[in-house]
Order: C-alpha cells, then sequence, then structure tokens
C-alpha cells in the first residue's frame, strides 16, 4: 500500500432539507433526526476500516447534538457547513466557526457553503478560516459548470486554501455523493484509481441521510433508489477498496 497517496472524505452533516428542494416540507426534528441517525451509522463504518474524516456540519444541527459532535471531534475534524443549510448571510460564517468551536473544543478551520454555492473569499477570511471546499470542478447540469477551474488544491482569492473534490483527469468524472451512489462500484473504483495515479490524493463527499431509507420523501429515483441500507453497502465496498489505496486524512492535514 502506498502511503502517500491521501485518502480525504468528507461528510456534509445537515438538517434533511433535500425534500424541500422537490416541494415537500419535513417538520423540522424529523429534519435534524434523520441526520443525525445517518451519522452514527457513518461513525460506525469509519470506526470499522479506521477512517479519520471531516465533517462539515452546520452550527444549528451542532447545537441540538452537542454529546455527538464532541464524540466525532475525538477523532475526526471538524469544519462549518454554514450556521443553516437553507439560509446564509456572510455574518453566518464567524458565527458558525465559533458556535462549532464551543460545542467541540476544536480550532475549526474548513468551510464548505451548502449545495457549493460560490464563498466570499475575503469575508471567508476575515471570519478566521484557511481553506474553502466548495469546489466541485465538474459539469452538474442545472447547478454549476466549473470545468475550467483547477482540478486540484491550489490557492485561491485573498490567499484562501481551496481544496476541491476530485474529478479525473481530461473528462472530469466526479467522484462525489451522486455517482458513487448511482454508479456501479467498479466504475467509482476505476476512476478513483486514476485520480490517485495522477493527483496521488482523492477528496470524496457524501451526507448521512444517504444512509437511511428515504424512500418515502418522494425524491427522484437517482438521489432516493439507493438509501438505507443499500448504500451503506455501496460504501462498505468504496471504504473496503479505498483502505487499500492509501492513507484516510482530513482536509486540515493537507495544508
Amino acid at each position: 500500500m502506498d502511503q502517500e497517496k491521501r485518502i480525504l472524505i468528507s461528510v456534509d452533516v445537515e438538517e434533511f432539507d433535500i425534500p424541500e428542494e422537490f416541494g415537500r416540507q419535513v417538520p423540522l426534528q424529523e429534519k435534524l433526526e434523520i441526520s443525525r441517525k445517518g451519522l452514527q451509522t457513518t461513525l460506525d463504518l469509519f470506526d470499522q476500516y479506521n477512517v479519520r474524516a471531516t465533517f462539515f456540519i452546520t452550527a444549528y444541527w451542532a447545537q441540538h447534538y452537542p454529546e455527538l459532535i464532541r464524540q466525532v471531534a475525538a477523532k475526526h475534524e471538524i469544519a462549518s457547513h454554514a450556521y443553516y443549510h437553507s439560509s446564509f448571510s456572510d455574518a453566518d460564517l464567524e458565527g458558525s466557526r465559533l458556535a462549532l468551536q464551543e460545542i467541540s473544543g476544536q480550532q475549526v478551520r474548513g468551510f464548505r457553503m451548502p449545495r457549493l454555492r460560490k464563498v466570499n473569499m475575503q469575508a471567508l477570511k476575515d471570519a478566521g478560516y484557511l481553506y474553502d471546499a466548495s469546489l466541485n470542478p465538474t459539469w452538474l447540469p442545472g447547478r454549476y459548470n466549473n470545468r475550467h477551474l483547477p482540478r486540484t488544491m491550489f490557492r485561491g482569492d485573498h490567499n484562501m486554501w481551496i481544496i476541491p473534490s476530485s474529478v479525473s483527469p481530461l473528462i472530469r468524472y466526479p467522484v462525489f455523493w451522486l455517482s458513487v451512489k448511482n454508479a456501479p462500484l467498479w466504475v467509482t473504483r476505476h476512476f478513483s484509481k486514476t485520480i490517485l495515479r495522477k493527483d496521488n490524493y482523492l477528496s470524496f463527499y457524501f451526507h448521512p441521510w444517504e444512509l437511511v431509507d428515504i424512500r418515502g420523501y418522494a425524491l427522484p429515483s437517482y438521489i432516493s433508489r439507493v438509501s438505507g441500507s443499500r448504500m451503506e453497502q455501496k460504501m462498505e465496498g468504496f471504504l473496503r477498496f479505498l483502505q487499500q489505496q492509501g492513507r484516510f486524512c482530513a482536509h486540515i492535514d493537507m495544508l
């Protein structure tokens, strides 16, 4: 096993509000609890495969489960996913960082914007962050077209580190939650190997709520069809493969 190759897995922990993008309201406690249930499964999986990861967490969600956040912080990096998942202002940048630091007892240096929206780098720097992980340098129809931006870690505006989600060389095939969920595992493995060979690291993210059966929420099948135990099995296969490819580390370990 090549110890020089690094595997960056990150988890976006948030209120389960994706049904609202498709016109269905979910009670607040249910939105919080679905992510909590999925997070417990995620932690069990990570313990099984000795994964060290980065958890991008909304401060609002963290305030509801402070003990669980401290449990996560004992082994993993805590980073900010803004204050709320469904609304945002620049003032939330510092507010979420300070709230997460207070709950976790850990310095919070990383940020990922909900739904990978663009970030004001000056505001991010002023709020005390060292890096941003909001960039997926691929084309996702209806969401973003970032094929012109760097594929690998770089210094962005105001000298901020940008750690993009991994895409393959040339065709920029993205290895992220939607592709891992919907593609056969051999496809994911193939592109992961291609990325690791070229870049010496792989950055992949998913959500805890994917490990809960969400087929009852009238979501598109590409989101809900592989969920719960089916997604858990898929993640197990992917983690087992990644464990043989390199060393699991947090985003902050790259700086």
